[in-house]
């Protein structure tokens, strides 16, 4: 199976364990959270450290590790992604940036307003039903160049909202720890950064 079947497959099995389909906001309890990372083609990360917390109840790691797309089109935004059990009031995302050499990190602090938007329905459109309403019940971490993180809100790719930007803070670490892995990013990206660049702004 390819990995757009992959991601579609899951980002189906994440919306259809929602139950209901009111037009009205649908409680917390009733909601299955999911989060999603995502940064632009040719533009590759590696996701050092992902933690989520909810405040006074749990906090929790989710493994990441490599990552090399999708910023948008009809795969993204979308790349590794996990189950939430709780909706975090804190996420920390760490990671190293081969096409820059260099390493960021952010510590977002979620804002419920953000939960209260993603609980009410929005449009989702499914071979099998139709037309139907759904919470936007993921919420992506876009890592871009220049350290810069777009989130989004979504049910399905294609119908993402933008909530927030946010820019990391540079860390001050030897890119060399990751030297045989940039051999390989650059013998497979080289050309496209020669002739591309790497933008920092304009994600």
């Amino acid at each position: 199976m390819s990995r757009n079947k992959l991601l579609k497959l899951l980002f189906i099995l994440a919306i259809y364990s929602v139950a209901g389909c009111s037009s009205k906001p649908i409680a917390e309890n009733d909601i299955s959270w999911y989060f999603s990372l995502a940064t632009p083609k040719h533009y590759d990360v590696w996701v050092e450290h992902l933690q989520f917390e909810r405040s006074g109840e749990r906090s929790w790691y989710h493994p990441a590790g490599s990552m090399s797309c999708c910023w948008k089109g009809p795969s993204g935004p979308a790349g590794i992604a996990g189950r939430m059990d709780l909706f975090p009031d804190y996420v920390a995302i760490q990671w190293f940036s081969f096409a820059e050499q260099k390493f960021y990190q952010r510590i977002i602090k979620v804002p419920r307003a953000w939960q209260d938007r993603m609980r009410e329905p929005a449009l989702l459109q499914t071979e099998l039903h139709g037309d139907v309403m759904k919470p936007r019940n993921f919420i992506v971490f876009g890592l871009a160049p220049g350290g810069e993180v777009v989130v989004w809100m979504m049910n399905q790719i294609g119908n993402e909202v933008e909530l927030a930007r946010f820019q990391a803070k540079e860390l001050d670490r030897d890119p060399d720890i990751y030297g045989v892995n940039t051999e390989e990013y650059l013998e497979q990206h080289g050309d496209f950064l020669d002739q591309h660049g790497i933008p920092t702004s304009g994600w």
